[in-house]
């Protein structure tokens, strides 16, 4: 006879993830949740009286090779932190509020204190992004992965009203880039930096650079959210666009939002370059272009601001606590 277990799948474990999980994710339930945690589907009743003409806006995305650091570091409470904040802005730069999050966590084997610290992760970013977790789902997949691996998944839905949607189409030649900083690498880039730093260094190596971090507490800072600096520019009518600079680095993100006849301009001195970017790129001699489309570079968003308002979204962004730098502009494609 042959069980389930036996097999390589732990019911008894689903079952204690369960327990542990649900007054997690009951913390982040807003008004519009209504079912509880086990239904076969999630319910949300938004409330659209706000809104002249709602759209909804959806987006879905992954952590990436930023897990094998988590793995390293058997650090699990940060990873759920970066793939919500991840999924609110990239529909917070469309100018969407986010609703709710769903998401997917599949293992060789699972071991329910280690769930229960990425869905302590989901529900910290949840609440701070004012989202629910409404859902999700757990796999024990054996022999998918190796010992102690397992991947994420999100999916996010939000909502913003049809003529407010940010696009790029009120890009005009002469708007200012802003950019705000980054809390690292955030959720782009790991492979690359995985390969140098891990040729060089221990994880738990304190490189001068890094003034008194480890390799692997620099590589694992959460992805911030950039949802309040967002939306305190859209309440000001102060930004034609927003941009979430994540894989293909600035250049690469930057260019989605840019009318065809227009064209921009980053001036890549016009901000301090974090340390771990530096060290990356020193000790595995990785080239300037390489490193602007694979690296945030230690700016996270940018904000394209109407060129006689810049002032007056700068003072907006201080006034929060953000620290804008002007990186660019946008001209006429020659």
């Amino acid at each position: 006879m042959t069980t389930y277990r036996e097999a390589g799948v732990d019911i008894d474990a689903g079952e204690e993830t369960v327990r542990r999980i649900k007054p997690l994710v009951r913390e982040t339930f807003t008004p519009g949740v209504l079912a509880d945690i086990g239904a076969f589907g999630a319910f949300f009743e938004p409330d659209f009286r706000a809104y002249e003409n709602p759209v909804l806006v959806s987006s879905v995305d992954g952590v990436g090779t930023k897990l094998k650091v988590a793995f390293r570091m058997n650090r699990h409470d940060t990873v759920g932190q970066d793939l919500v904040n991840h999924c609110v802005n990239d529909i917070a730069v469309c100018g969407a509020i986010p609703l709710f999050f769903l998401d997917y966590f599949s293992t060789g084997k699972l071991y329910p204190d280690v769930a229960e610290q990425i869905v302590r992760g989901f529900a910290k970013a949840c609440k701070e992004n004012g989202c629910a977790l409404i859902g999700g789902e757990t796999a024990e997949m054996p022999d998918l992965y190796e010992r102690g691996e397992y991947d994420l998944a999100g999916t996010i839905v939000g909502v913003v009203d049809r003529d407010r949607i940010l696009d790029g189409r009120r890009v005009r030649a002469g708007d200012v880039l802003l950019g705000l900083p980054s809390t690292g690498l955030h959720t782009n880039g790991y492979s690359l930096a995985r390969k140098v730093l891990f040729s060089h260094f221990a994880i738990d190596d304190r490189p001068a650079e890094l003034g008194g971090e480890t390799v692997g507490e620099a590589l694992l800072r959460v992805h911030r959210s950039y949802l309040r600096p967002i939306q305190h520019l859209i309440r000001a009518d102060l930004a034609h666009a927003f941009v979430h600079v994540t894989g293909g680095g600035i250049p690469g993100n930057t260019v989605r939002v840019i009318p065809e006849h227009l064209t921009f301009e980053v001036n890549y001195d016009a901000w301090p370059r974090p340390p771990i970017f530096q060290l990356i790129q020193r000790v595995g001699s990785v080239p300037e272009d390489d490193m602007r489309r694979t690296f945030n570079l230690g700016i996270g968003l940018i904000a394209i601001v109407p060129e006689d308002r810049v002032d007056e979204a700068e003072q907006a962004l201080e006034d929060i606590g953000e620290t804008p730098v002007r990186m660019g502009f946008v001209r006429p494609r020659s």
